[in-house]
C-alpha cells in the first residue's frame, strides 16, 4: 500500500544503538577472558592501541568500528547529561 506521507529516518539513533551494541559485545569479551572491561576500553580509547582489546568473539574487530573521537564526545555528552 503506497502513502504520500514522508518516513523519517534518525541515523544519529541507529547509530548510537549500534555502538552500545559494540560496546557491551567487547565489555562482555573482556569479561569472559577475565580482564578488568573498563580499564582495557580506557585503555584503547586514550592510545588507540587495539592490544588492549581481546580477539575473542571478534572483540578487537568489533571495537575498530567505533570512531574513538566520536565515543568520547558522546560518552562526555551522557556523563554530564547534556543533549
Amino acid at each position: 500500500m503506497a502513502t504520500d506521507e514522508t518516513v523519517s529516518f534518525n541515523f544519529e539513533k541507529e547509530k548510537n544503538e549500534r555502538t552500545k551494541e559494540i560496546l557491551k559485545e567487547v565489555y562482555n569479551s573482556l569479561k569472559e577472558k577475565g580482564y578488568n572491561p573498563i580499564n582495557q576500553i580506557v585503555g584503547y580509547i586514550l592510545s588507540g592501541d587495539p592490544t588492549y582489546i581481546t580477539s575473542h568473539n571478534d572483540a578487537r574487530n568489533l571495537i575498530r568500528q567505533i570512531e574513538r573521537d566520536e565515543l568520547l564526545e558522546k560518552m562526555v555528552e551522557e556523563y554530564i547529561e547534556v543533549k
